[in-house]
């Protein structure tokens, strides 16, 4: 291994790897020497496959957000019609597509206290590795025309730990990059996995289809169709196993501070910025996977218009422009403020959903579409002008406490960073969580009212509660955080 010097004499003036498991035992990012002499190398390779694997594991949790859509031709009965409207069909698809989202969610918070318990690689690649459960599944049962709809449930379920992988992927690279880098090499990370819920909705549909013609348009075809669409994640998965065995490291320094989370969790900032999550990216990875349903239960002509628009390859501009509005979200909070732009988010939230319901009234799909790329560039920026309030909050609260109390100001900075680095894990599980009650808003709506309507309308006034709650915690002049005048510039 290259030494690396750190220019500090009282530390090591290397970094080397344990002989077993590429564990690195001193680094110091923040050191410009330590970091220009192989540093960033060793933490951009690092960050390649962390994204590379993350970016799989969205597409393996989204998957059923497609498939659903061609299982009833497939010939599973509970999924029947649903092209059709039928509203057991519409129930099922949506219990179905919403239950990796709850697994995926309920698994963010331990996944981020595995890092440091097992290391960076090994976690990287176990968490790669257990991808093939779903998709092996998946593959097999659904090539038998009998399975039952649990067995179903059951490996929607495990299709969940792709979710979890977005925790640990964004707790591995915050340790490998310097302050000054870490936000950007976050942004790339969250990009990469973001991605991987468009690059599903679009290849998917198109390797069906491909099924379809091979076999004929019958349950065969439709099954085969399904067995392709799950097997090309295979050699994917094994690539992401074996690289991050190969080429990642992992940092003994990297431990998890108990009495961070602690404090985060005592703290009611970290509890309104998760409900403000559940509105963005609750909404964004909830309606990515409700999409494909919702356009071929509403407009079920159009999967036989042919390649070029179908189903998938209109569904999935939904998570592509959701996807590519996260960076300008983190970038325009930059210049006018977080909590501004958040505000202005939930109302435009609310009006896209107004327009969704026009849409449907008129039976216009190009308006209902446009509504609905409106709503998911609304969540992208959302979700990063969310993630930019967290810090600027947690750290203009301790400035404020070290003013008042004479405490140090340079400890009181280092605690906020630790601090909302734990708040960021909780409200990450939690604004997750909202995709799955979105959808069960859905089905409810659809079960008991025979339509989705009163869902859509519930959603179109909590958007403007939580528009209501941002102004009244960080926008109104009395909120003290932002009467701190050394952080007056913040504006969060």
């Amino acid at each position: 291994m290259t030494a690396v010097a750190t220019g500090q004499q009282s530390q090591p003036t290397t970094f080397e790897h344990k002989k077993r498991g590429r564990w690195i035992d001193h680094w110091d990012p923040d050191n410009a020497k330590f970091w220009e002499s192989g540093g960033a190398k060793t933490a951009r390779k690092n960050l390649i496959f962390s994204v590379f694997a993350e970016n799989l594991g969205f597409s393996v949790w989204v998957i059923w957000g497609t498939v659903v859509t061609s299982m009833g031709a497939a010939g599973f009965d509970f999924l029947a019609g649903l092209g059709k409207g039928n509203p057991v069909a519409v129930s099922n698809a949506l219990l179905l597509t919403s239950t990796p989202t709850l697994v995926g969610a309920a698994l963010r918070i331990p996944y981020t206290f595995a890092i440091p318990k097992f290391g960076g690689r090994a976690f990287t690649a176990f968490s790669a590795a257990m991808l093939l459960l779903p998709t092996l599944g998946l593959a097999y049962f659904v090539n038998q025309p009998g399975t039952p709809m649990w067995v179903f449930l059951l490996l929607a379920a495990l299709a969940g730990v792709g979710g979890g992988n977005f925790s640990s992927s964004m707790a591995n690279i915050s340790f490998f990059f310097p302050e000054g880098k870490k936000g950007a090499a976050l942004g790339i990370n969250a990009a990469g996995g973001n991605l991987g819920v468009a690059q599903t909705q679009l290849v998917l549909p198109l390797l069906i289809t491909l099924g379809t013609h091979i076999l004929a348009k019958d349950p065969a075809g439709y099954r085969f169709g399904i067995t392709l669409s799950v097997l090309v994640w295979i050699p994917f998965i094994l690539v992401a196993t074996f690289g991050a065995l190969r080429y990642m490291d992992s940092i003994s320094t990297a431990k998890s501070d108990g009495k961070s989370y602690k404090l985060a969790l005592t703290s009611r900032h970290t509890w309104v910025m998760s409900f403000l999550y559940i509105g963005t990216f609750g909404s964004f990875i909830g309606f990515s996977f409700a999409f494909p349903t919702l356009i071929k239960a509403n407009f079920p002509d159009l999967a036989k218009i042919g390649w070029i628009t179908t189903l998938g390859n209109l569904a999935f501009l939904g998570a592509l422009v959701g996807s590519f509005s996260r960076p300008f979200g983190g970038w325009v909070s930059d210049k006018v403020g977080g909590a501004k732009i958040t505000a202005f988010v939930f109302g435009g939230m609310s009006v896209a959903v107004a327009l969704i319901m026009v849409a449907l009234e008129l039976k216009s799909f190009p308006l209902y579409l446009t509504a609905f790329l409106l709503l998911f560039v609304l969540t992208g920026i959302g979700n990063g002008s969310t993630y930019r309030m967290i810090p600027m909050i947690f750290s203009a609260q301790a400035k404020k406490y070290a003013a008042e109390h004479g405490l140090d100001l340079t400890e009181s900075v280092a605690s906020a960073k630790r601090q909302a680095g734990a708040a960021i894990g909780v409200i990450g599980a939690i604004g997750a969580s909202g995709g799955y009650l979105l959808q069960q808003a859905l089905r409810l709506s659809n079960i008991n009212f025979g339509t989705m309507a009163p869902a859509f309308w519930a959603y179109a006034a909590t958007f403007l509660v939580m528009a209501g709650v941002t102004w009244w915690f960080y926008l109104r002049s009395s909120f003290a955080i932002q009467r701190v005048p050394s952080l007056a510039y913040a504006n969060v």
